[in-house]
């Protein structure tokens, strides 16, 4: 699928027999029919799509072949503002999340330009946005493990559980990361060719811009690491770092370790 990819460093291709069961809402079909060539990927749906199948494929063959457990595809849907979800209503202060209670990742397609490059400061970009998706998709990982059910909890603070999931989130991202270009498409073909150190550059930056320290100096001005939900900066790049580096489920162990 290289071959027709933009010139872009950052190939991702839809695979035309990939696609996403009851991709959210009712532009499934047209989504897909219309996402089939390397051109659509100055598209945001058609790049969604094709992260997500790349996301995907990755992790069907990753995970049985480290766990247990086998991999099960789930949806996204994509939402504008405001979005009803099986964890509540949705809104664009969330970003994007995923809900284990409906088995589904909700896409804020406003958080990128408004939220990640606007206010955060990031650069953005097209592995950026795959960062993100990627780590969500981790959360449905962890939710397959187990992990989710037996870490839940509503304290916060640096080394709270909540930002261990987090963090363990991100080094699953930078595990697809470092298998990306051998997740293939239905026929065999890749759906990603390459990625490059420019690309791993843009996912460290975004990894860094939604650091809890990060984003609340930006909003409030002043870091309060007691209200910590999702880690600092450096532990986000850290450990998607350690994923990228590893490949490994085992490596991304943030429960078992004192240094976040």
């Amino acid at each position: 699928m290289g071959s027709s990819c933009s010139s872009s460093s950052w190939c991702s291709c839809p695979s035309a027999a990939g696609g996403i069961p009851g991709f959210g809402g009712s532009s499934q079909d047209a989504t897909s029919d219309s996402c089939q060539s390397g051109a659509d990927t100055g598209r945001q749906d058609c790049r969604i799509l094709a992260d997500v199948n790349s996301i995907q494929a990755y992790w069907a063959d990753a995970l049985p072949q480290q766990s247990s457990v086998r991999y099960q595809d789930v949806d996204y849907v994509t939402f504008d503002a405001s979005t009803s979800s099986g964890c509540g209503q949705a809104t664009e202060s969330m970003g994007p999340f995923y809900c284990p209670e409906d088995k589904l990742v909700y896409i804020d397609l406003t958080f990128y330009s408004d939220m990640l490059e606007g206010q955060l400061g990031a650069q953005g970009g097209d592995f950026a946005e795959a960062y993100v998706l990627a780590h969500e998709y981790g959360h449905h990982v962890q939710d397959l493990l187990g992990t989710l059910a037996e870490h839940q909890s509503r304290q916060t603070g640096p080394t709270s559980a909540s930002v261990r999931i987090e963090l363990q989130a991100d080094c699953y991202a930078g595990m697809w990361a470092n298998g990306v270009t051998t997740a293939e498409d239905a026929s065999g073909q890749p759906i990603v060719s390459q990625i490059t150190e420019a690309d791993i550059s843009t996912a460290i930056d975004a990894a860094a811009a939604v650091g809890d320290d990060r984003i609340q100096a930006e909003t409030s001005g002043r870091v309060n690491e007691e209200q910590w939900t999702h880690g600092s900066a450096d532990a986000r790049v850290r450990w998607f770092m350690t994923g990228y580096q590893s490949g490994r489920l085992d490596a991304c162990d943030t429960f078992s370790t004192d240094s976040l």
